[in-house]
């Protein structure tokens, strides 16, 4: 998985799967750009890379403001002269105090598809104009396996996710005469951040914790749901994420991927 001198921008870069996908393109040559409305996180991940002997920059980024996607994607070529590859990567899974509520709410679909869907169509349509000139570029897109199937919760994004598919089909469709590829991922179960809050809010309801703890409720899941009987990590997505930024993944676009221990086979 070379992808030795490319430059790359890893968008919600700061923790969890966007730090894995930004630390293994780093860990395979690549000099990586990394925004999140984290900034000061963000900048933490640019200094472990650095320390790697790659190049790295850690941005604050807001996906739902056009300035502030030019602003990162401007300076980013000011610094590389390039962008070879982005990951659209940023996402949200409710507004905040989602795990208080019982129904998702109208501001829960408005920020989700602000985030999740036109902050990943504005962050691509800004970074596809700089690899149109280029005439090569590799996108990929970070999706769920919420996407892939209905469910009774979180409703709005899983919906958000799905979308995502059918976004990458559409830009593959419309870059791929720029040499541009457009791929997606669908992570499966992974401890993250967001995965921790939500086994923390089963927790609080007894006929779906049976007093398990959080991580207990999650190793549940897992158990239940994942044929191979183990977790996804975010370096599993990092891995697959630099495969198809790399060239080995040349003649792949519009796919979508599933890590996820075979939970979902499409």
């Amino acid at each position: 998985m070379d992808v030795t001198g490319r430059k790359a921008i890893v968008t919600g870069g700061a923790r969890g799967i966007g730090r894995a996908i930004a630390l293994e393109l780093a860990r395979n040559g690549a000099d990586v750009a990394i925004g999140d409305l984290n900034s000061q996180d963000a900048a933490k991940v640019a200094e472990e890379i650095d320390a790697s002997n790659q190049i790295s920059m850690g941005y604050f980024l807001d996906v739902t403001d056009e300035n502030s996607v030019r602003e990162m994607v401007t300076d980013v070529v000011n610094k590389f002269d390039r962008i070879d590859i982005l990951v659209n990567n940023a996402g949200v899974i409710a507004a905040p105090g989602w795990e208080d509520r019982e129904e998702s709410t109208e501001e829960d679909w408005n920020l989700i598809y602000e985030v999740n869907v036109k902050g990943m169509a504005r962050v691509t349509e800004c970074v596809a104009e700089v690899m149109k000139k280029q005439l090569y570029g590799k996108i990929v897109n970070i999706s769920s396996i919420a996407g892939r199937i209905g469910s009774l919760t979180h409703i709005p994004y899983g919906a958000s996710k799905a979308a995502v598919i059918n976004l990458t089909q559409s830009m593959a469709l419309e870059l791929a005469p720029f040499d541009i590829n457009v791929n997606a991922i669908c992570p499966g179960l992974l401890w993250t951040p967001m995965w921790r809050r939500i086994a923390e809010r089963w927790s609080g309801i007894p006929d779906l914790s049976d007093g398990l703890s959080p991580r207990e409720i999650f190793d549940r899941s897992v158990k239940e749901r994942i044929p191979l009987g183990r977790e996804q990590t975010p370096e599993d997505i990092g891995y697959v994420s630099t495969f198809l930024a790399s060239d080995f993944a040349r003649n792949i676009t519009g796919q979508t991927i599933n890590v996820s221990g075979g939970s979902h086979m499409n």
